[in-house]
């Protein structure tokens, strides 16, 4: 399914809206309005409505939205109809977790492989059963198991180095929690997570509201 561009900020509010669907599910609930999915969602109504006509028409008028309907569309919408396979990069306590991490896999995100340099983790197993390669095996591991996203979550100096040999393997989806903006060109995708940014901004707004 392709569609015209679309801002990023509707992109990061459908998986918010799906998220909450997901859980209204669980709930039993079957049908949802606007403004009471709005209201979960931390939204005004009319932001939904606009986010969801950039891909066609969704709901009943003065019924609302099938909640088991729009997580299925939305997932299509975003490329969820499918298995996602991720490679991680750097095997240290926030790599540890990441691959323990539940949500992952519910939301079709599997880790498949995961790299590191330093011999005494090689061979060793996570709590998912998946075994510590070395780097040197990157090429060959990654086309046997068809990654699709790399991971990075090296030290800051490791982490171009790391992103360069994804995007020579022909993986163009990055997710860097290394603290460094990376190099790449415009065929590759790269989201970065920075949680001193994150905190920046919450002393920043904590901060200025006690002034």
């Amino acid at each position: 399914m392709k569609f015209a561009k679309i801002p990023l900020a509707t992109i990061n509010r459908l998986s918010i809206y799906l998220r909450n669907l997901d859980e209204l599910l669980a709930n039993g609930i079957d049908v949802i309005s606007s403004e009471r999915l709005a209201k979960q969602c931390g939204v005004n109504p009319a932001q939904i409505r606009k986010d969801l006509a950039y891909f066609g028409e969704f709901g009943v008028r003065g019924v609302g939205y099938r909640v088991k309907d729009l997580i299925t569309q939305i997932r299509d919408i975003l490329g969820l109809n499918r298995r996602w396979n991720l490679a991680l990069f750097g095997v240290g306590n926030l790599g540890s977790a990441l691959v323990r991490h539940g949500n992952f896999m519910k939301h079709g995100y599997q880790f498949v492989a995961a790299f590191d340099v330093d011999p005494k983790k090689i061979g060793k197993r996570l709590a998912s059963g998946l075994a510590i390669e070395h780097v040197d095996r990157f090429e060959e591991i990654v086309k046997e198991r068809q990654v699709d996203i790399g991971v990075i979550a090296v030290p800051p100096g490791s982490a171009q180095g790391v992103a360069n040999q994804l995007i020579l393997a022909g993986i163009n989806g990055i997710l860097n929690f290394s603290p460094v903006q990376i190099q790449v060109p415009d065929c590759c995708r790269v989201e970065n997570v920075d949680f001193s940014i994150k905190l920046d901004n919450l002393a920043y707004h904590i901060s200025s509201s006690a002034t």
